[in-house]
């Protein structure tokens, strides 16, 4: 028997990565950053994270558009509209990442390990919302101010993902300090108009969220914490721009406004 003949599944591996080399298509491995290794940066991860994800996005957007289930007090369209605009938010991260910036591509990039914080919010704003459905669903029944969150969440996804899109390979989940031969300064597009679209198209997402579930408690805390977060990264992130562009992003910082409020 011929020895090139693999003989039990690891020695099938092996020639597979012999004859396939490091150009893997289904790689999520970035080139300029390492993943957090919170959760494994693989394609097996990144699948199931996906299945996962999108379970939950067909049940909540299932509960929505049937405007909910009337013998079960909690399963609401507003639970439904939050249930699949946080899964469709995480998922649609990941594969704008995946189409559009590949190299910059990983795990990470679901923004899943984004920090206790932000879990944090999101179980704070469900709570909030269940235990005053409970006791008192007289302060959830305010159909239009859901209409106007419902409304401001999908501007908001998608003014995030077309931001993504438009600055592709210049968009970095993560705040770059050192500047790329590939960098470029995007002005044109959404950029004319938001000095930072996807932060603003954050803004305004996560604001809707709680809109839609008509949390008063968890909108004003919402606000403060994305305000202090985003003015933050801003001044950080625009200080590495001029280092980068100098002039021209100065001109550019004084000629459009992040539109998000009270951040210049």
């Amino acid at each position: 028997m011929s020895s090139d003949v693999p003989q039990n599944f690891e020695d099938r591996l092996r020639q597979r990565a012999s004859t396939t080399g490091n150009a893997n298509a289904l790689e999520t491995i970035p080139v300029n950053h390492q993943p957090h290794n919170n959760i494994p940066n693989t394609p097996l991860a990144a699948s199931t994270i996906s299945f996962i994800l999108g379970c939950i996005f067909s049940l909540g957007l299932a509960l929505f558009l049937t405007g909910g289930i009337s013998d079960r007090w909690w399963a609401t369209y507003q639970l439904g509209f939050f249930l699949a605009a946080w899964s469709g938010f995480h998922w649609g991260e990941f594969a704008v990442t995946a189409g559009w910036n590949r190299d910059k591509c990983s795990v990470d990039s679901f923004l899943l390990d984004n920090g206790a914080m932000y879990h944090i919010a999101n179980g704070t704003a469900l709570v909030e919302y269940l235990i005053t459905l409970y006791l008192k669903p007289s302060l959830k029944a305010h159909h239009y101010i859901s209409t106007i969150g419902v409304i401001m969440a999908v501007i908001g996804q998608t003014l995030r993902a077309a931001a993504m899109i438009q600055a592709s390979t210049n968009f970095s989940h993560i705040v770059a300090f050192r500047k790329l031969p590939s960098h470029q300064l995007v002005t044109h597009g959404l950029y004319s108009v938001f000095r930072h679209p996807s932060y603003a198209g954050f803004f305004y997402w996560a604001l809707g969220t709680q809109l839609v579930l008509q949390n008063p408690v968890s909108s004003i805390g919402f606000v403060f914490v994305l305000w202090r977060f985003f003015s933050r990264r801003i001044k950080a992130e625009e200080r590495a721009l001029v280092n980068f562009f100098g002039e021209d992003y100065e001109n550019y910082r004084r000629r459009v406004s992040t539109n998000i409020p009270f951040i210049r």
